[in-house]
């Protein structure tokens, strides 16, 4: 089998890479890996290696030639190219992350591809109540006030006509909630917190009394769990879309125990909003309150489908996740032959 994996050296595409060089290892000669991205990794060390690499901008007119040159003879294509910042420069967001998707698609098409993978989010969802789960059939069509859910609603859009133009080809989406491993601390830090993050997280955050929103709820998953999903996906040519979470759901009553805080100050969600506002117009942090946003109307997803069409369950728990996650920014770990998850 020959795949094909877009923004291969970030986050997702990092664990999906050790999850593929393990099939390799059970299955030696089985696999076919090629590996796209802005930025050339390190080659010689491991997950990198015995990659064959493409270096170009998804995004980019002159690189579409190049795009699909890369996913001639390709089996399966897995879409991760995806950027968040500059989050000031909402072109070339756009550019990458919706134009980006299209050129991919495109390119998939032309090149023979016999099925997409595409990584989706619980932000592409629309807004939806925080007391009950909801499955792949609640509306993606995204949250108005958060660029980023603009854009995976988008990229969904673009996902669904390229199904009814192209049924041949089985098209598959996940929709993941928050991705964390200990060797993306430092990108998650230098995503969220910019320069605040070397000086405001200790190497093991501990706080006596947690603010924290009073409606926070939400879901995460380790890396290597996703990049499982992924390749249980892949192996059985799944097609539709499928919520991706472990358990349990995140509140700040499990926030604050993971931080060793002994009290919680309940904050206004509002009141956060026109912080974090306010802290991104001042340069102080480099995430708009957009995300925000989306925090406090992104759903709580129902993982169902996952388990009874691919088999998949997490294997770490979502507050595991999170504290991995948190040693990684506090330690500055990273993974040095990637640009994208350079140690702090």
């Amino acid at each position: 089998m020959r795949i094909a994996i877009t923004g291969a050296s970030g986050n997702a595409g990092t664990a999906l890479l050790r999850n593929l060089q393990g099939q390799l290892s059970l299955k030696p000669g089985s696999l076919q890996v090629k590996g796209i991205s802005r930025r050339l990794p390190d080659q010689s060390r491991e997950p990198y290696a015995g990659i064959e690499w493409h270096t170009l901008d998804v995004g980019v007119e002159r690189d579409k030639p190049l795009l699909e040159a890369a996913l001639q003879g390709v089996d399966s294509v897995v879409h991760l190219a995806w950027q968040i910042q500059p989050n000031r420069d909402l072109e070339q967001l756009y550019r990458t992350n919706v134009e980006g998707t299209r050129n991919v698609l495109e390119a998939a098409r032309r090149a023979g591809v016999k099925q997409v993978v595409c990584a989706s989010s619980v932000g592409a969802y629309s807004k939806a109540p925080k007391d009950r789960r909801t499955d792949e059939s609640w509306p993606a069509t995204g949250m108005p006030g958060s660029h980023y859910s603009r854009h995976k609603a988008e990229q969904e859009q673009l996902l669904n006509r390229f199904m009814e133009a192209e049924p041949g080809i089985a098209v598959a989406r996940l929709r993941p909630g928050l991705i964390f491993q200990g060797d993306a601390g430092s990108e998650i830090g230098r995503y969220f917190l910019g320069p605040l993050y070397p000086r405001i997280l200790p190497a093991a955050p501990r706080v006596p009394l947690l603010p924290a929103p009073d409606n926070l709820i939400f879901q995460a998953v380790h890396a290597d769990d996703v990049a499982d999903a992924y390749w249980r996906v892949i192996d059985q040519r799944a097609s539709g879309a499928f919520n991706i979470a472990a358990e349990p759901v995140l509140t700040s009553r499990e926030l604050a125990w993971i931080l060793g805080a002994r009290r919680i100050l309940p904050v206004p969600m509002r009141l956060l909003h026109k912080l974090v506002g306010l802290a991104w117009t001042l340069r102080l942090v480099p995430t708009d309150s957009g995300w925000v946003d989306m925090a406090a109307g992104a759903p709580i997803m129902d993982t169902g489908r996952a388990r009874r069409i691919l088999g998949w369950e997490a294997r770490t728990s979502s507050v595991d996740a999170v504290k991995e996650v948190l040693e990684g920014m506090g330690k500055g770990k990273g993974v040095g032959p990637s640009p994208v998850l350079k140690p702090r």
